[in-house]
């Protein structure tokens, strides 16, 4: 599994690599000691697991896993506690406070191993892709909708939560954009950023946008940023 390790303190990732030695399925692919390399470390490596520490100068891990359209699977390593419960929110797999004991280690190690393995147990569910012409049922609170995933056209982060448009309804459900992600149909359903995957037969127009990006509107009216990542795979997929 490529890992990265992220932290300012070159002895702190000295010690987590001499830590880490005995995990030989953990490949460290590269350091990096603030977020901007980290960026850079992260796109040419594509990592499957990041250590992240959370106060560095200038940008912290939070800002990191903000800026990511693709989040590796994290385990945060940090000097502070009080971090511990927004660590969560971004679906952290594990939070390590400094000096990282060996045993808490080896307890996120053995959490990570439980996580591939039930990834790899519902293969064959993820891979039972949801196209357009599925219907699925919706619940929020005591409403209830069977509604076909044509009529989505959007769908929008909200932490563990998914917000669905569909009519005029946006009903949460509780699943994450990266799970909804492996199962969509990719040729219907593009992940636009970090936060929104769109319905590509819901695009009403598309301009250039900051930094490189787009930004696309939809047919009912919300307007959707595609990262500068996610343009590239955009235009190549729309032949634009």
């Amino acid at each position: 599994m490529k890992t990265i390790i992220i932290d300012d303190e070159r002895l702190a990732r000295t010690e987590l690599r001499r830590l880490l030695e005995p995990f030989k399925d953990l490949e460290i692919v590269a350091e990096a000691k603030n977020v901007d390399e980290a960026i850079e470390k992260i796109n040419q490596f594509d990592p499957e697991l990041i250590f992240l520490d959370i106060q560095m100068p200038g940008k912290s891990g939070f800002d990191l896993l903000e800026i990511l359209d693709k989040v590796p699977k994290v385990i945060f390593t940090t000097a502070y506690d009080e971090y511990a419960l927004k660590a969560f929110e971004y679906n952290a797999l594990d939070y390590l406070l400094k000096p990282i004991e060996p045993k808490r280690l080896e307890d996120a190690i053995r959490k990570l191993t439980e996580v591939n393995k039930k990834s790899s147990t519902n293969l064959k569910e993820i891979k039972n892709i949801l196209t357009a012409e599925d219907q699925v049922f919706v619940k929020d609170g005591d409403k209830c909708w069977f509604v076909k995933l044509e009529k989505i056209r959007l769908f929008e982060s909200e932490g563990n939560y998914v917000r669905l448009y569909f009519d005029d309804n946006k009903p949460l459900i509780l699943r994450t954009l990266n799970y909804l992600d492996e199962r969509l149909d990719p040729k219907t359903f593009f992940r636009a950023s970090r936060k929104h995957i769109v319905n590509l037969k819901w695009i009403e127009s598309i301009e250039p946008w900051l930094n490189g990006g787009l930004l696309v509107k939809l047919k009912g009216g919300q307007k959707v940023e595609v990262s500068r990542r996610q343009s590239i795979k955009f235009k190549e997929m729309l032949s634009l």
